[in-house]
Formats: C-alpha cells, sequence, structure tokens
C-alpha cells in the first residue's frame, strides 16, 4: 500500500484496508467490521523532525525509511495538525533569530491537543545555560506553548512537561495529561472514534474490568464508568504517573492501577509469585466480565493470550492486524469474534488500527 500523501485516492486506500481485515479475519467468522475514517489531512498531533543544515541555515527535514543522508527539506506538513503547522515557522523563524537557540539544535518535537494545548521539545547536542533558558522563556511567551529543552542527560521544563488533552465520550468531557516522551493516540480524532466504539462495545456493566497496557489511562476513564470497578495495569511510571493525575483530575474513583507488565499481572493472577505492588489489592474480590487489552504491535505473548481466556468478554484494541488474528486463533475455540472495526489512525500508510469484541461460545 502506497505510503504518498494524496487525498483523492483516500477512499480507495481505506477500503483496503477495510478489506485487509475481512481476510485476516475470515477464518473465525467475524461480522462485517465497522469502518472509522480519518480526516484527510492534519490529523496528526504530534510530529519529529531533525534539523539538516543548508546554506548557514537550519530547516526542518525528514528521511525515507533506511536512508539517513538524503534529507527531504519540509517547509508545512499537511498530515500534522493545523496548530503544528502554525508553529513550525514561527519556530524556525525564532531559532533561525537565536543564536542560543540554533547552536547544536538537532531535532524538534511538536505535541499537540485537539483541545489547542501544544509542547515543544528542542533537542541539543550540548550542555543547555542560562542564556539558552531566557531565549526559550520567551519563545514560551511568544508561541503561547510549553518547551522543554533536552541534552544528554538534562532536562529544562518552560511551563508544562505535559500537553492537556479535552475528549468527550457519552456526553461527558474527560481531560488527560499526555506527558513528553510517553505514548500518545497519534490521530486525536480517530481515538475520539475508538473511544466512542469501545465504550458502546463494552455496555453497562455490573461487574468489573481488567485493563491491560493502560498508558495514561486513555481507554481507562471512560471505560470505568460503564462498570463495577476496574483493576488496570502499565508498566511504564510516566505513563502510570499521567493515569493517576488523570484518574484524579476526572473524579474517577473505582479504579486502581498497578505497575505490573502484563505478564507479571498474569503470573499474579495464577499465583504463581506475589507482587510487592499488589500490596493491599485483594484479587480474589473482583469478579471480572471483561478483560481490556491495547497491547504494542507484537499483541499478547501466549500465556497473557492464555490469561484472556478465562473472561466472559475481550475488546481488543490492535495496532497490528497480523498479531490480532495469532491470539484470536489461539482463543477461537472458545470465543468467537462478536464485533470488529477498523480505525484508520495512519491514513496513506500500511499501519492500520482495529478493534474486536470476542464472546465467550
Amino acid at each position: 500500500m502506497s505510503a504518498v500523501f494524496d487525498p483523492s485516492n483516500y477512499s480507495e486506500q481505506l477500503d483496503a484496508k477495510a478489506e485487509r481485515l475481512r481476510e485476516l479475519l475470515a477464518p473465525f467468522d467475524a461480522p462485517e467490521p465497522a469502518v472509522f475514517d480519518s480526516p484527510r489531512e492534519h490529523y496528526r498531533l504530534r510530529a519529529e523532525f531533525r534539523l539538516w543544515r543548508e546554506n548557514e541555515q537550519r530547516h526542518y527535514a525528514m528521511f525515507a525509511p533506511g536512508d539517513k543522508y538524503t534529507p527531504i527539506l519540509i517547509d508545512d506538513f499537511p498530515i500534522a495538525s493545523l496548530q503544528i503547522n502554525d508553529l513550525m515557522p514561527r519556530l524556525k523563524a525564532a531559532w533561525q533569530a537565536s543564536q542560543a537557540l540554533s547552536f547544536k539544535l538537532f531535532q524538534v518535537e511538536f505535541l499537540t491537543t485537539l483541545a489547542g494545548d501544544a509542547m515543544i521539545t528542542l533537542c541539543y547536542h550540548r550542555p543547555l545555560d542560562q542564556a539558552w533558558e531566557a531565549e526559550a522563556r520567551q519563545l514560551s511567551a511568544d508561541l503561547g506553548v510549553s518547551i522543554i529543552g533536552r541534552s544528554k542527560g538534562k532536562r529544562l521544563v518552560i511551563g508544562r512537561d505535559y500537553a492537556v488533552e479535552s475528549l468527550e465520550v457519552a456526553g461527558r468531557t474527560f481531560r488527560y495529561r499526555q506527558p513528553e516522551g510517553a505514548f500518545t493516540q497519534p490521530n486525536g480524532t480517530v481515538n475520539q472514534k475508538m473511544l466512542d466504539w469501545a465504550f458502546e462495545a463494552l455496555g453497562e456493566r455490573e461487574d468489573d474490568l481488567l485493563e491491560l497496557y493502560c498508558g495514561n489511562g486513555n481507554f481507562t476513564l471512560p471505560l470505568a464508568t460503564r462498570v463495577r470497578k476496574v483493576l488496570a495495569t502499565e508498566i511504564s511510571k510516566t505513563s502510570v504517573n499521567a493515569a493517576l493525575h488523570n484518574l484524579d483530575d476526572n473524579g474517577i474513583g473505582n479504579v486502581r492501577l498497578v505497575r505490573l507488565s502484563a505478564e507479571e499481572l498474569t503470573e499474579a493472577l495464577n499465583e504463581v509469585r506475589p507482587f510487592r505492588r499488589l500490596e493491599g489489592i485483594d484479587l480474589k474480590s473482583y469478579d471480572f466480565g471483561t478483560v481490556f487489552v491495547d497491547p504494542p504491535r507484537a499483541g499478547m505473548d501466549p500465556d497473557t493470550c492464555e490469561l484472556t481466556r478465562r473472561f466472559e468478554r475481550i475488546l481488543y484494541i490492535s495496532c497490528n492486524p497480523e498479531t490480532l488474528a495469532a491470539n484470536i486463533a489461539q482463543l477461537q475455540d472458545t470465543h468467537r469474534v462478536a464485533r470488529c472495526a477498523v480505525f484508520d489512525q495512519f491514513p496513506y500508510t500500511h499501519h492500520m488500527e482495529s478493534g474486536v469484541l470476542l464472546v465467550r461460545r
């Protein structure tokens, strides 16, 4: 599938993704997938650029896969949010006018939100000094964004080290802290559609939810309103801290979050060994009816996949349809695909996000 940005061919590339999911799920008698499209342009809320020096000036640059030596110089970036496109030339003008900002600057990262918040990370091959901090504070004020400076082993924060997002699910607005350097869903509009789909697929429940790979609580917050209580796990300290803030900021009190990997939780539930991080949590007090998983591209490892088999319902968001299909193959003797969906998080690329609801046969 072509990775060329061409809005005129958007419908064809989305149709191809939907057909790819149909083919992968055909052996499991899956229903017709719901298809959720993306804005054709200005959909990506984060962007990262290397800087390339040419004619005594630094320019935004990207490189084709496998080629680190032939830069593609960029003035605007139509797949990125309008806010990123607004900030790009203003930031470039600022570093061109300031030796303190431009000296040994080699990478720029933007993070924006649908709520209009923004954060810029500037990466340097040198220590950051007082002159840099003074210029960065002025830049932060001029652009109305948080600025983070990074050099080897050091980080200076001007403003906040997170961006704030607001998403609405079923008439309720949820606010999220999205920390610098941590994973966030890149396509905010499609993320909103994923939350709506998962919320509807879960339904109103009177039992409990187990969530693996919860990140900053992207799905946890709205799904927690559909169940009695939630046990959520995440291994990244940064994401765990953000999720705890997000739960508190949104007044959600029925979630216990523990910093365990999916593999460790499997061991805990199977009583293979105790974990100090689970002290004070009575696993036997939970009446889990549904497990929600949003694993990395590798999918669930066989043991974690086997763990999910014990649940009546498995709600699965996947960023790799091949590993999704492999996991379903492991579970198909006990579970069937009741719902499935395609979410076009990454238009004009071969990458696709999908979702399935598996229910016990």
